[in-house]
């Protein structure tokens, strides 16, 4: 039997291993996802709801919820630097480590978070041990969804990346969705009870789901990509210095794509916090909005990704984007006139629909425009980047409306948020469309291609070592 021949049975001898390996990467996608950001998002709905009256001293109006907000916004200063981290760990020993790591730091964190005291009982200390955990939350967070995206993406059928990894957002969604739930019954507690032990409840329970997701982590192998990568003895050997060598016009254009994320702090923060406490409507209410948005995003993710794999990247892209800007503006003068029919129309399209078109797809377009080798580290450091400016939204935007007399500066704060939007669609004209290229081949340069080309034209096998040998572009 030849070489070729028997490099060939090999391939198809694993090929139900990989479909399977796929089929678990997603649904460990959904999973771990969803425990991150369901602790990520019960501390974003307590510090609008509960932490300005428990970490916080009494002061001007708007100012305790502004500091509280402060809280949510240091974790996505932790983000890029827990990026450079787990990037590191991903690309030099395994997407699969980092993202048990992971999983860990933030459940441990997050269960943490409920049992601290609060300002009457140690004063000062409280703030301060609420913001460090807050940072322990952002590093963990900083390489969950990219080492997922990259792990999926990899493990996916060249044709339908976009699909598997859109779980990992539906994850991220449901998360959401799950966080949102919980506050319900939450908030509707006398509020003696709230404020003493009903707010830690959330933070406890996250113990049970981390529990499940590190099992579903442990049962995946590395993805096949990576493996060719080691084998060929072409893992970066600090892929933080080899990305920016080779990529850094790539880490720029991402990093710019990433900020149309501030539409989803704007809506499950801000929006959720000036409506109680400007428009009147009450607690509950508003988070049922959330949730059911947010819930229609968590069923919409795979379609957009199947929309996306069939006709490409960009153009669902820049679809969502431009429906986002349009229909935050009306949903903030919605919310500002205390109109629950339209908040209930625009909230669950803003979320649902257009945010998910252009947020479910983003976890397969961009880390296709990275090479496998930094694909990892360019996924969460360009990400982690882009974010740091969406966990800040909501404080910025309570820096608007802040103030006697100034309720009615919504409008700011849309112009704001749609001015953010529109660098995201900006950067994202001069990307590539990924969704037509073999994975082995996503993130080469011209020279790579040609290389590949010339090889494939004289029968020359193409060996891991073309495809991630750097060459200038």
């Amino acid at each position: 039997m030849s070489t070729k021949t028997a490099t060939q049975n090999t391939k198809t001898s694993s090929a139900p291993p990989r479909r399977n390996n796929a089929r678990i990467a997603a649904i460990s996608g959904f999973v771990g996802s969803a425990l991150e950001y369901y602790d990520f998002f019960i501390f974003a709905s307590a510090a609008a709801l509960i932490f300005p009256f428990l970490f916080f001293p009494e002061g001007e109006p708007g100012v305790a919820t502004l500091l509280s907000f402060g809280t949510v916004g240091v974790a996505y200063i932790a983000r890029p630097f827990g990026a450079v981290l787990w990037g590191h760990v991903g690309d030099r020993w395994g997407r699969k480590r980092a993202l048990l790591i992971c999983l860990a730091i933030m459940g441990v964190a997050t269960f943490l978070v409920g049992c601290l005291p609060t300002w009457d009982t140690i004063g000062i200390a409280a703030p301060i041990l609420i913001i460090a955990l807050r940072l322990i939350q952002g590093v963990s967070a900083g390489g969950e969804s990219p080492g997922s995206s990259a792990l999926t993406l990899e493990h996916a059928p060249d044709r339908r990346r976009a699909f598997f990894t859109s779980w990992t957002m539906s994850g991220i969604m449901f998360g959401i969705v799950i966080s949102s739930l919980v506050f319900i019954p939450i908030a509707a507690m006398p509020e003696e009870d709230l404020l003493s032990w009903g707010w830690r409840i959330p933070f406890w329970a996250s113990a049970i789901v981390t529990i499940v997701a590190i099992v579903l982590r442990r049962m995946l192998d590395e993805p096949e990509v990576f493996e060719e990568v080691k084998e060929s003895d072409e893992v970066a050997k600090i892929p933080l210095v080899t990305l920016f060598r080779y990529s850094g016009a790539t880490v720029l254009r991402i990093t710019l794509m990433s900020l149309f994320t501030v539409i989803n702090t704007m809506f499950n923060v801000f929006v959720l916090a000036y409506g109680t406490t400007v428009a009147g409507i009450p607690r509950a209410e508003l988070l049922i909005v959330i949730t059911v948005a947010n819930l229609v995003a968590v069923g919409f993710g795979p379609i957009a990704g199947m929309i996306s794999d069939r006709i490409g990247r960009k153009p669902v892209f820049l679809t969502g984007l431009a429906l986002q800007s349009v229909t935050i503006y009306a949903l903030l003068a919605a919310v500002d006139a205390g109109n629950m029919t339209l908040v209930w129309i625009l909230g669950i399209f803003l979320i649902g629909f257009a945010y998910t078109l252009s947020n479910a797809i983003y976890p397969a377009y961009f880390p296709e425009q990275f090479p496998a080798r930094v694909r990892y580290t360019g996924m969460a450091v360009s990400l982690m980047l882009g974010l740091v400016l969406a966990g800040f939204t909501p404080a910025i935007a309570q820096g608007f409306v802040t103030g006697e007399g100034n309720e009615q500066n919504w409008p700011a704060v849309a112009w704001f948020t749609i001015a953010i939007v529109a660098i995201s669609g900006v950067a994202a004209l001069f990307a590539p469309e990924t969704s037509r290229t073999k994975t082995a081949h996503l993130g080469l340069s011209r020279r790579q291609f040609a290389e590949i080309d010339r090889r494939e034209a004289i029968g020359d096998p193409v060996t891991a070592s073309v495809r991630t040998t750097p060459y200038d572009r």
